[in-house]
């Protein structure tokens, strides 16, 4: 697949895409024309290197992260280094339930100001 091609169908722009291959995220061969060629799984991997970033893991650690991907073998350094973000990411998914439960108590004191918002007992 060229280099568009796999931007549309992952929902990313072409300089992202030129950006993982620089940090070693996402292989490209290239044409004799310098053209760059993906192969068919570019755009899962693409997909999973933005939840992996959107999660808030560096590129070091994605990088890390990708041979594990493909090959399902970790050392265990990287496993605890693993676990470490999950629990991180289990204590944000905390924390934002908390606020979106703050946020619903101001919609609906805002909505019926006249309603008895204290909690229960």
């Amino acid at each position: 697949m060229r280099i568009g091609e796999v931007a549309d169908k992952a929902g990313v722009s072409v300089r992202a895409l030129r950006y993982y291959e620089e940090q070693d995220l996402l292989p490209a061969d290239r044409s004799p024309g310098g053209q760059r060629h993906y192969p068919d799984t570019a755009v899962g991997r693409v997909r999973l290197i933005q939840q992996l970033y959107a999660a808030g893991l560096p590129s070091r650690v994605v990088r890390d992260v990708l041979p594990c991907v493909d090959s399902g073998e970790a050392h265990p350094a990287l496993l605890d280094q693993l676990e470490s973000e999950r629990a991180r990411i289990d204590q944000r998914i905390t924390d934002l339930l908390d606020v979106r439960d703050r946020l619903d108590d101001v919609i609906a004191i805002t909505r019926d100001p006249d309603a008895d918002c204290s909690p229960m007992q």
